[in-house]
């Protein structure tokens, strides 16, 4: 009798042991993203990388949780807020463009980092390879050297009599410095004379801005990073002040209120983003993700832009567009 109640004893503790752990909620994982923006800025992105969450299974605050720090164009918070996640003790980090990359390679080198997009992650030492980075850091890139002369042909269509076009750009970006070289060659096969608007810093703008205004130009092209698109409203004011055509390297100075934008997709490439994030979340190394390019391009014109500035938008042009507000 002392064996049966022994064993049976034993056994009712196995099964509540049992029950308990059954009953024990998993672990849910946590990742960060730090924005050199602001969070309105990059909307567009984080549903796209939420959209491939969903798609993989993953709906934020019920088995997965994200931290998000926001530098809303001030770079000079980008090291405190890297520190705060890394801190935070994130499984990884989600990120876009070499500032914010920097802030958190100097808050740790070891976290894991997807990038949902940059400029040439080889070019700036972030990276071995694309076929294989090497170290803590994959993800996404925007390099298409043939989207340079295509944005100045679609710039002449609407603005025909255009000999001299101003590009706005970031000089303190080597990747930029490329695109710029890529967009002078592209501008000499077309005819046309660039005239360099260079800024390093948001305090830049206002001197920028007075050099253009007086060295008049049939039209702009902004060539986008972190530091252009989170000035993207300052600088679409500029070129309707102006009446200048304009034409973005990205959807988010159009909807800002730009004339038209010719790029990749990023919402497209934070979904492709969540890829590499749940295969880091179950056990796979950056260093052995390959680093992508962009694999969808999108064209859009704001006909309302069009109308601020007096200027008619052949149909043609109107045709080959993915979007067109209204």
């Amino acid at each position: 009798m002392r064996t049966l109640f022994v064993s049976l004893t034993t056994a009712f503790l196995l099964v509540r042991a049992f029950s308990a752990g059954a009953q024990q909620p998993a672990k849910m994982p946590r990742i960060g993203f730090l924005g050199a923006v602001s969070a309105q800025a990059l909307a567009n992105r984080l549903d796209g990388f939420r959209l491939g969450l969903r798609e993989l299974g993953y709906e934020e605050s019920k088995n997965i949780a994200i931290e998000y720090r926001y530098a809303d164009g001030k770079f000079e918070r980008l090291p405190a807020l890297a520190k705060e996640l890394v801190n935070s003790r994130v499984a990884l980090v989600l990120t876009h463009g070499d500032a914010a990359i920097n802030a958190l390679k100097r808050a740790d080198r070891n976290i894991p980092i997807v990038v949902g997009v940059t400029g040439d992650l080889v070019l700036t030492g972030h990276a071995s390879s694309l076929a294989r980075p090497g170290g803590n850091i994959t993800g996404f890139v925007d390099t298409s050297p043939d989207l340079s002369g295509k944005r100045l042909e679609l710039i002449k269509e609407v603005q025909p009599k255009t000999s001299r076009i101003a590009i706005l750009w970031n000089a303190g970006n080597p990747v930029k410095a490329l695109d710029f070289k890529e967009t002078e060659t592209a501008a000499r096969a077309l005819g046309l004379r660039l005239h360099s608007w260079e800024v390093k810093a948001p305090q830049d703008f206002a001197a920028a801005f007075k050099t253009l205004t007086s060295q008049p130009s049939g039209a702009l092209v902004v060539l986008q990073d972190a530091l252009t698109i989170g000035n993207a409203r300052r600088i679409v004011e500029l070129a309707r002040s102006n009446t200048l055509p304009a034409m973005y390297g990205s959807t988010e100075f159009v909807d800002a209120g730009g004339l038209m934008s010719y790029g990749a997709h990023f919402p497209d490439l934070f979904r492709r983003a969540a890829t590499y994030v749940d295969k880091i979340l179950k056990g796979a190394k950056p260093a052995d993700l390959p680093v992508e390019q962009p694999t969808k391009f999108e064209f859009v014109i704001n006909l309302r832009a069009a109308k601020q500035i007096g200027l008619t938008v052949p149909p043609q042009i109107l045709a080959r567009a993915d979007r067109v507000i209204q």
